[in-house]
């Protein structure tokens, strides 16, 4: 967790106050639904496959590089009449470029292995890859990108071979807040730009694939007649009271009476129909977390009769009601609610 604020019990008091009335009153006038200011970029590393940064209004500050290489798929049978050329002397390569891709789609469908995919985070202050607090986010990071499904189909190649992604997280500042919603959005922007080479051939010996980095293809195709898939994203909320707070600020947290990430990916609207898909994506819940407020974590002080007649703020126990769950799950989800904003927002950065 983020460093505890320097607030007094009087201060913790009035904001935890502040923070429970109908309609809340957050310290920087934000709605419960309204998200910091950002700034990203994306395309930054020359050698990597894909790459993204991202900085908070809190100056808190992530890169991540996406890094991809051919491995064989151990224990895939290369079947002869699965070969495919793309030569210059193939006439009808054009007339059936869209088939041939929407078939090999079909055919990756439940064929990646959550191994293809792996995530590393370098954080400042933590010497250990193996500190509790990096290999929890690092593993909440990887759950969200395996549970989606469709990035590790995706990285199926075919015939024997298939893409090993590494996904390197670098948080450039301490963290101010808890760090998990910057690395998940730095990471999907990443993914949204990331690239793979252009196949040649394939065949049941090693695979060919384009130089020319021009002709790449994308790992998430970008259309603007169509919405496309889109790489998963977690998103931290808190409870307080009643009310449900999007990207909470630090002093935020210190009086959180629960806090949940949420992990949301898309639908794939057109399926294996090969119907046209919907112009905005629908979202899916992938996964819900929840996690210990910084107030929880540090040992209650002793109080007196006297300081309770005061209305010393003491932090709530027990976990968050299902109603709350609910709510917070449709307002994410819904259509024109806080998930699609989120991906509409960093879509603005990415292009294609």
């Amino acid at each position: 967790m983020p460093p505890s604020t320097l607030l007094s019990p009087s201060e913790l008091s009035y904001l935890h106050t502040s923070l429970s009335l109908n309609p809340p009153i957050r310290p920087d006038a934000r709605s419960p639904t309204t998200f910091r200011p950002l700034i990203a970029e994306t395309d930054l590393l020359p050698t990597t496959n894909g790459s993204a940064r991202l900085c908070f209004a809190d100056g808190s500050e992530a890169i991540v590089g996406v890094k991809a290489e051919v491995e064989r798929t151990l224990g895939a049978g290369n079947a002869s009449h699965n070969i495919q050329w793309y030569g210059d002397e193939d006439t009808q390569m054009h007339s059936a470029e869209e088939s041939m891709v929407e078939d090999r789609r079909q055919q990756a469908r439940g064929k990646g292995q959550d191994s293809w995919i792996e995530v590393t985070i370098d954080m400042p202050g933590f010497g250990r890859d193996d500190d509790g607090v990096i290999v929890f986010l690092a593993q909440m990071l990887q759950e969200g990108l395996v549970a989606d499904g469709e990035l590790k189909d995706r990285l199926w190649i075919g015939w024997g071979w298939h893409w090993r992604v590494y996904v390197d997280i670098l948080l450039l500042t301490a963290p101010n807040s808890y760090p998990l919603p910057l690395l998940s959005l730095t990471t999907h922007l990443a993914l949204l730009a990331t690239r793979l080479p252009a196949p040649v051939s394939r065949i049941d010996e090693d695979p060919l694939f384009n130089d020319d980095w021009d002709v790449a293809e994308p790992l998430y195709p970008f259309s603007e007649s169509e919405s496309a898939s889109k790489p998963p994203f977690t998103l931290l909320v808190i409870s307080v009271g009643d009310n449900i707070f999007f990207d909470p600020s630090r002093e935020e947290l210190a009086v959180a009476d629960a806090v949940c990430a949420v992990t949301v990916g898309t639908i794939d609207a057109a399926g294996s129909s090969g119907k046209r898909r919907e112009r905005t994506p629908r979202l899916r819940l992938l996964s819900l977390r929840t996690i210990d407020p910084p107030a929880r974590l540090a040992a209650a002080a002793p109080t007196t009769e006297a300081e309770d007649d005061q209305g010393a703020w003491r932090p709530a126990r027990g976990g968050m009601k299902k109603a709350t769950v609910g709510r917070m799950v449709k307002i994410i989800l819904e259509a024109g609610g806080v998930g699609e904003e989120v991906m509409t927002g960093l879509g603005g950065f990415y292009g294609g």
